[in-house]
């Protein structure tokens, strides 16, 4: 292993929604998790996957449809049985990342340990990152000062604009670009689908889906300085 990339602690948590109604299934999407977990893999990181419930995290069916390598299947059994996050040991861990798909708006968003999980890597000063609509893990969490960890600082995320173009945000609790621009982020966003990261920081996050294996890139180069 190249000596700048020494093995580091990864902990990934995704969402237990499965459903965002009585007919329109969710989860995570499945490039947001299969491309940041390989490439964590590759550079010799171990990666842990918990979840708000620990056990099955489902995949966004619509996210198995994209033209993704085969290599991407072999991700899944992780999502099969993650572990709840609660239960673990923060101290544990290098960086924490969250990928998206539109469950995280409904559990990832208002999860009292992942309000806890995000505030302590802030406290110590840990990579946070996120992409797509992973960034929902961001709202709840304040720095030792009370105020949002996002205030002031750059970030992005599913946009307005995508959220209209993919015509779910009727059904989006929120719409999670304003959220954090009402928490006083400074949103940078790019055309849709471009991709797109921003790093303030220790804070990583990424526009979506495209963004994946970029925003992967950035975090194992923050962790190798």
């Amino acid at each position: 292993m190249n000596k700048k990339y020494e093995k580091k602690n990864i902990l990934m948590v995704v969402t237990n929604i499965s459903n965002i109604n009585e007919t329109m299934e969710t989860g995570v999407y499945f490039e947001e998790f299969a491309v940041p977990y390989l490439t964590f893999a590759a550079t010799g990181y171990d990666i842990t996957v918990a979840s708000p419930k620990g056990g099955a995290a489902p995949v966004d069916p619509e996210s198995y449809s994209c033209s993704g390598p085969m290599e991407w299947d072999s991700t899944k059994k992780y999502l099969d049985d993650t572990k709840k996050l609660a239960d673990l040991d923060l101290t544990h861990f290098d960086a924490v990342f969250f990928p998206g798909g539109h469950g995280p708006m409904f559990d990832i968003a208002c999860d009292a340990d992942v309000k806890n999980a995000v505030e302590y890597f802030f406290e110590q000063h840990k990579i946070v990152a996120a992409v797509c609509h992973g960034p929902a893990a961001l709202l709840m969490a304040k720095n030792s000062g009370g105020m949002p960890v996002v205030k002031n600082r750059k970030v992005t995320s599913f946009t307005n604009k995508e959220e209209h173009i993919v015509k779910k945000d009727e059904f989006m609790p929120f719409s999670l670009q304003d959220r954090l621009e009402k928490l006083g982020a400074e949103f940078i966003e790019e055309k849709p689908w471009s991709e797109h990261v921003v790093a303030d920081k220790n804070l990583i996050t990424g526009q979506n889906q495209n963004s994946a294996l970029k925003i992967a890139e950035v975090v194992i180069e923050k962790l190798s300085e």
